[in-house]
């Protein structure tokens, strides 16, 4: 089902074409072009509409009004998907005879920062060189915005360069940084520290906000957006260059049977295909695995933090627009790098956050019940009491920086924005960044698609950037904390202060997020409190407030590559992490038959964090997209 938001004060119309769907009328005989119906869903208290017929009719009736292109190949995942375990992976035509197919000159995935920005400087360019090229982005969330959360405090920089007149143009970026404090936590108080994020000249914001109002500035210059759509498959020729994606099939049921309202999926294909899936995108890992794009960048793995974070309305009296701060320390142990965030939006509103590493050692630890425990710290709690929760939500984040870019460029697109990994670390941003790699991904497909120039003019074009430089300058800050928090605060003092990222050296991450999880027998469990459920809360109570949905009778999108690991390995050597790390409770491990424990997974609960897909032990977790509209309903994360 695809469900479009209508109770959100940032509600804008459909993504798709108004032009197309005022020509769909309804027809019996198609149970997908039948008026909207209004439902509500009892676990996200938002009124919901029902569009999938409509943006599919919307979709479709592109079929026929552009050209064909040859056959080629796709790539599935077939086998075991109705069981929740991962078969084996095979190749098939991809353009199938009862699947449709739409030709674009370009194909984006995802309706974020990077990808936005790069369809918005796509038409900023055909329009200077009279050039008239076709824009596709596709997006799996209900509506642009949907699946968007980050803290946010917004570096202007690149949307500077892309829509200079930003400010006079009613965008949501209206909170100044007014303050910037930086303070270390012990249990009971907070000691400040000189702030290192120089945070004068940006702003307090809501980022799916944003990414609303850029969706419909997108659209005013011609860029077709559909929301709604999960791009589930990479379409190769027979060159194995890619040309395009393919979107889940919908209206299937959890047996892989088809049901009354099956709608086979629809092939885009582009001359060019852009991913900007944000962190940890599946498309995107399959394009760097096929394609070794890993090994061809700077070599080094990227790491992780998951970031979970609430909206509260307080007291108008605490309420401070534009102040910013950040906390190190408690409650995470010293070996466990991670912090939390807090800003002052507009309309009494706070942004707070908790941001946990995901290399950390003791697999007893819960970022959940971290996040918990922090908001009862004294220098926090006093601000929230009295305040209402709004909106709760959870995304992983990729902290590798600069030692772990992947060679962005691959036979027929790039990889964009989180897919890539920009986020500069120090900073705590990557929105900017983001937005620059979409910008300059454009500006290489349109020199490829106009003039002829290779791909290859985006990877120049990143090493000379301000991206770049950016990164390099703040490559040591994240790997100075393998060392524990002092020398890690001393390491990236000496970088920020002294060296000014200049230092001859450049650290290496240690190991991999997930082999960096010890085995049980070295910790102790740890007691957490209970929740209050006035500052801190259980987790379905948080889950509620995400808005997330899901069709449950369709296939699980979260497989298991070996079925028995969970019982076999992470349950006796691991103490089951996997039921602590995901911060929804989508896994847990409850009784069988034989009263045997066993391992349970809510898909429903999902809030397409990615964190499973990252820190399991084995790496026997594949995430893979859900039938599109599914996950999230964020507003104003």
């Amino acid at each position: 089902m695809i469900r479009l938001i209508t109770k959100s004060k940032s509600f804008r119309k459909p993504s798709c074409s108004s032009s197309f769907l005022s020509s769909i009328s309804p027809s019996p005989s198609n149970p997908f072009s039948s008026s909207p119906k209004t439902t509500h869903i009892p676990n996200g208290g938002y009124l919901y509409v029902q569009l999938l017929g409509r943006n599919f009719a919307s979709l479709r009736s592109q079929i026929g009004s552009r050209p064909e292109v040859p056959s080629g190949y796709c790539q599935n995942w077939v086998n075991g998907r109705a069981n929740g375990t991962l078969g084996s992976q095979t190749r098939s035509l991809c353009s199938e005879p009862d699947r449709e197919s739409i030709q674009y000159d370009v194909v984006i995935v995802g309706a974020g920062p990077a990808g936005l920005s790069a369809a918005i400087k796509m038409k900023q360019l055909c329009r200077e060189k009279d050039v008239d090229l076709s824009v596709c982005v596709v997006e799996k969330g209900a509506e642009v915005g949907a699946h968007i959360i980050s803290g946010n405090v917004f570096e202007p920089r690149a949307l500077n360069e892309l829509l200079p007149q930003w400010k006079d143009e009613e965008s949501p970026i209206t909170v100044p940084v007014t303050s910037d404090k930086f303070w270390l936590l012990t249990k009971d108080r907070a000691l400040s520290l000189p702030s290192p994020f120089d945070n004068r000249g940006n702003y307090v914001i809501s980022l799916s906000e944003l990414v609303r109002w850029m969706g419909v500035k997108a659209e005013e210059l011609g860029v077709e957006i559909y929301p709604g759509f999960a791009a589930s498959e990479i379409l190769y020729d027979t060159n194995d260059t890619v040309v395009g994606i393919g979107t889940n099939d919908m209206g299937i049921a959890k047996d892989g049977s088809k049901k009354e309202n099956f709608q086979r999926g629809i092939e885009l294909k582009g001359r060019v295909t852009l991913l900007a899936e944000g962190c940890r995108g599946s498309l995107s890992e399959q394009i760097m695995k096929k394609y070794n794009l890993k090994e061809k960048g700077n070599l080094q793995h990227q790491t992780y933090a998951l970031g979970i974070k609430e909206v509260w309305e307080i007291d108008e009296g605490k309420h401070e627009p534009g102040a910013v701060l950040h906390t190190l320390g408690w409650p995470l142990d010293p070996k466990t790098y991670g912090g939390s965030f807090l800003y002052h939006m507009k309309d009494r509103q706070i942004s707070i956050g908790f941001v946990v590493a995901l290399n950390y050692h003791n697999p007893f630890l819960n970022p959940y019940e971290e996040f918990q425990k922090f908001k009862h710290h004294p220098a926090i709690k006093t601000l929230l009491e009295g305040g209402t929760v709004l909106q709760y939500g959870a995304r992983t984040l990729n902290e590798g920086g600069f030692q772990s870019i992947p060679y962005p460029v691959f036979p027929g697109g790039a990889l964009i924005g989180c897919s890539a990994g920009f986020l500069n670390v120090p900073k705590i941003k990557g929105t900017h960044t983001a937005m620059k790699s979409g910008m300059l991904a454009a500006e290489a497909t349109f020199s490829l698609l106009h003039e002829g120039l290779s791909m290859e003019k985006y990877w120049d074009a990143l090493r000379n950037s301000w991206i770049w430089e950016e990164l390099y300058r703040a490559r040591n800050f994240r790997p100075a904390f393998e060392y524990g928090l002092i020398p890690g605060l001393a390491l990236s003092a000496l970088e920020h202060y002294i060296m000014k990222g200049r230092s001859p050296w450049t650290l290496k991450h240690g190991k991999p997020d997930h082999e960096a999880t010890n085995v049980a027998q070295f910790h102790s469990p740890i007691q957490y409190p209970k929740p209050d459920g006035v500052l801190s809360f259980d987790i379905l109570t948080s889950v509620h407030r995400s808005n997330t949905n899901h069709e449950h009778d369709q296939p699980p999108h979260l497989l298991l590559r070996d079925p028995k690991i969970p019982e076999l390995v992470n349950l006796p050597e691991y103490a089951g992490p996997e039921s602590r790390y995901c911060p929804a409770r989508v896994y847990e491990y409850v009784p069988d038959e034989e009263g045997q424990p066993k391992l349970q997974i809510n898909a429903q609960n999902c809030l397409h964090c990615k964190a499973c897909d990252i820190k399991d032990p084995k790496q026997n977790i594949n995430w893979t997209p859900p039938e599109g509209g599914g996950g999230p309903g964020y507003s104003i994360m």
